[in-house]
């Protein structure tokens, strides 16, 4: 004994975590409470040796100190823009999935609630192959089992081995961190009625719309809902009906009594359709009920929500070709007016180019004449024969102007206006009636028109139409003989008013039997991406063999990547300019011969290109079975926020299954929006914010709310009692309206009002369910931790510890049943 104290010393504390002042003092506090709420109170009646609590400080605060080290090493700006973005929208994606597949099983017997969850991870095995976290979402057990494998991994790796090894302190350590820390607080963020009180919070400046109010209630599938509504305007109903009033009093009061009358009716005529399994489909409804308002053909050729329907039906009826042909003229006429134009003011400046700009305009007249009209069209727009033989008269003779098209197009615009097989047909199809539903119209028309067409008229240039880019359709170099060669020969970094970017600089070597030149030009990676996009829409099958090295949002100016990028782009080039590929394409010369000339390249992507729709769409890759994660294929441009908002406007209003002219459109408009507001700086600022994000003010800020959270005013917080199911109900209702009624108006003419509002109904219903929060956290947390280590393997880690899920040792056995047919073939 008397050894054991002299031995006995002081354990002394460095109470520095971070690095940074005010995160350390929240942090020791956290520590601190934990301690003493966890340990303590029940250690104090063991023994009063403190050395075991400074040991098991000390090892927490060694913890840290290494979290916080790793934590600082990490770039953080992909994880935000990136990764937590696609497990967003992949999560959604699962969800979307989960509910067509209930709706096309079309069961009213069984739990709708619990078949969800169940449908869910189904499917998300289904779209991950190798993990399923339904034990751990569904299971209490599981999930405490989970958390404790998972903080024993992390003790391993930030404790030193010593302390690793000692189980005693190991095991109290990851108690604390798994079941005082972790478990309550992902309760927490999964818990549906703490984000719905969190919506409601975020958009408090917002008053409720009576309108969006009653849309809600009317939309209900919830009876929960509607019977907490109905009840507690029925409590206001009383207590209204108890006031002794008077005078302009009485007024204001029978018309409060009037709408609650109103909205008990509607709830009490909802709920009994409900529970009578009656539910009706509003679109048959309307199809079925008779007469519906009339939207006049003009209207439609020039509204981009109407117009998606249009064209969906007539590619159904074969009518594509004039609806496509009516759209192209309109560009080619809006083009050609601007090109005279601009051509009009150079001569009066004194410069000269009136041929080569009449050789463009030929070139676009000749390229619609081709597509739409001439014999090999395919599929051929059916036009009066003397209409057309007179206007390839016309282009063979005369030069083009922007009318040249007009007679023709007010055939084929009285062609659908009049066929029976086209808008006539269209009035009466269900197409037209969702139509309506997305315009608003079926409830209040506000197009009036007779249903004979009578009305209609030629539309001569409507706004927003599509823009025709002469430059894409120049004459190509027809001479094979023409031997070009070019190679990426330097590599810099320059700045423009501010704006850093890498330029490459391109030797290139013409020659034929007669000359031989050579020029440098310049040009940057995103004139690559352009071209690109260009030459791969124009000639589908170079998809397939040219690849373009991949965007690198940041720190993409380091020497080491820029020569790596350089080595890629002179493969790329050295593959395009190979002779068999020219042979194969012979019209992709004029797009290599413009993108290597000594000139500034003409961004676009060639509108005419972009514009236009295809005659025949192209085919997507299957998405049911696919992660969000994989890179968007879309021209967009090397900016964060468009990649954001495209993908998830693609997962909330499914707009990757719908008519991909809208989706071009809508990106088309994002692109523009984006620029305009922002301009090049864009992913400056997003960079910026994720600094802001991480820096130690707001990591502070973040601790304390923890630490305040849990602990308030340093005594530990009691279990919050579950809310009355009324009240959750109410607060449902009312996140949902809040949620409606933020949504612009703008949005709503764009995709439609229909769409916009199942999409956002779809985000809010995929929050009611604990286990899909709670799935979702976890891959949140799953990253979080990918990123911080990426040399631990915590990928495989999280795979070995989801093992166990029933749905993935399902979805093997079916697997295994499909491929043991075809290897006993074999």
């Amino acid at each position: 004994m008397e050894e054991m104290k002299r031995e006995a010393r002081p354990i002394k504390i460095d109470r520095r975590l971070t690095g940074a002042n005010i995160i350390d003092e929240p942090l020791q506090q956290v520590i601190q409470f934990s301690l003493r709420d966890y340990v303590q109170y029940w250690y104090y009646t063991l023994s009063d040796d403190e050395s075991f609590l400074l040991e098991i400080r000390q090892a927490l605060q060694y913890a840290l100190v290494q979290f916080s080290a790793r934590s600082k090493e990490t770039d953080w700006q992909p994880y935000f823009t990136t990764r937590l973005v696609d497990d967003f929208g992949t999560h959604l994606r699962v969800f979307r999935k989960a509910q067509q597949r209930i709706a096309e099983k079309g069961d009213q017997m069984k739990d709708q609630s619990e078949e969800l969850v169940d449908t869910f991870f189904e499917v998300e095995v289904e779209m991950e192959k190798e993990v399923c976290r339904d034990l751990v979402c569904t299971s209490p057990k599981d999930e405490e089992g989970f958390l404790r494998d998972l903080c024993e991994v992390l003790l391993y790796i930030l404790l030193p081995p010593g302390d690793f090894q000692n189980k005693i302190m190991r095991y109290f350590v990851r108690e604390i961190l798994s079941r005082g820390i972790l478990l309550p607080l992902i309760n927490q963020l999964s818990d549906p009625d703490y984000i719905n009180q969190y919506v409601i919070w975020m958009i408090r400046d917002s008053n409720c719309n009576y309108e969006a109010f009653m849309n809600i209630i009317k939309l209900s599938d919830n009876v929960g809902e509607l019977e907490a509504v109905k009840d507690k305007a029925s409590e206001e109903l009383q207590y209204l009906r108890s006031l002794d009033t008077a005078g302009d009093d009485i007024n204001t009061i029978k018309n409060q009594i009037n709408s609650l009358l109103y909205v008990i009716k509607v709830c009490d005529s909802r709920i009994q359709r409900l529970q009578s399994g009656k539910e009706i489909d509003t679109v048959k409804l309307a199809a079925n009920f008779g007469k519906l308002c009339t939207v006049p053909l003009d209207h439609i050729l020039v509204d981009n929500v109407a117009l998606q329907f249009f064209m969906d039906y007539m590619q159904q009826t074969g009518g594509q070709a004039h609806l496509f042909f009516w759209m192209t003229v309109e560009g080619y006429r809006v083009t050609a007016q601007q090109q005279l134009e601009v051509l009009q003011s150079r001569q009066k400046d004194g410069k000269h180019q009136t041929n080569q700009t009449k050789g463009l305009l030929r070139a676009a007249a000749f390229g619609v004449y081709e597509q739409y009209l001439s014999e090999k069209a395919s599929p051929r727009v059916n036009i009066d024969d003397n209409l057309v033989a007179k206007l390839a008269e016309t282009l063979n003779h005369e030069d083009p102007t922007p009318e040249i098209f007009d007679d023709i197009q007010r055939k084929v615009y009285e062609l659908m206006l009049r066929d029976e097989r086209f808008y006539p047909s269209f009035k009466q199809n269900v197409l037209y009636v969702r139509m309506l539903a997305e315009l608003d119209m079926l409830k209040d028309p506000s197009f009036r028109g007779s249903d004979d067409g009578e009305g209609e008229s030629f539309n001569g240039s409507p706004t927003g139409s599509i823009n025709l880019s002469l430059d894409d359709l120049s004459n190509v170099p027809s001479d094979e003989t023409v031997q070009l060669h070019a190679y990426i020969s330097d590599t810099g970094v320059c700045n423009d008013h501010g704006k850093t970017y890498a330029l490459y600089a391109i030797t290139v070597h013409r020659r034929s039997p007669n000359s031989e030149e050579t020029w440098k030009t310049y040009r940057r990676y995103s004139d690559f991406h352009d071209f690109h996009m260009r030459i791969t829409e124009q000639f589908e099958n170079l998809a397939n063999i040219l690849k373009l090295p991949g965007k690198k949002t940041f720190n993409n100016m380091d020497r080491e990547f820029l020569e790596k990028r350089k080595k890629d782009l002179n493969a790329y080039l050295q593959l395009l300019l190979n002779p068999e590929m020219m042979k194969a394409s012979p019209a992709l010369a004029h797009y290599v011969y413009d993108f290597l000339e000594n000139k500034a390249y003409s961004k676009g992507k060639g509108d005419f290109a972009r514009k236009v729709p295809p005659l025949i769409q192209k085919t997507y890759s299957d998405p049911d079975h696919c992660r969000v994660a994989a890179p968007i294929d879309d021209n967009v441009d090397d900016n964060i926020p468009l990649r954001v908002m495209l993908l998830l406007m693609d997962e909330v209003f499914d707009l990757k299954e719908r008519n991909q002219w809208l989706r071009r459109n809508i990106k088309n408009l994002l692109q523009q929006l984006i620029r305009a507001t922002y301009g090049d700086t864009i992913n400056r600022k997003i960079v910026d914010h994720v600094d802001w994000m991480t820096s130690p003010e707001q990591v502070a800020d973040a601790v304390k709310r923890f630490r305040d959270a849990f602990w308030p005013n340093g005594i530990l917080a009691e279990t919050v009692p579950r809310r009355d199911k009324a009240i959750r109900m109410r607060t449902r209702v009312a996140g949902k309206t809040k949620l409606l009624e933020v949504m612009p108006d703008e949005l709503k003419h764009i995709i439609g009002a229909e769409t916009t509002r199942k999409g956002i109904l779809r985000v809010f219903e995929m929050f009611q369910h604990t286990q899909l929060n709670k799935r979702m956290v976890y891959v949140f947390l799953e990253r979080f931790l990918e990123t911080l280590f990426p040399q631990n393997k915590f990928h495989e880690l999280f795979n070995k510890l989801h093992s166990r899920s029933k749905q993935m040792q399902r979805y093997k056995q079916r697997l295994h049943s499909t491929q043991a047919p075809s290897l006993q073939k074999r």
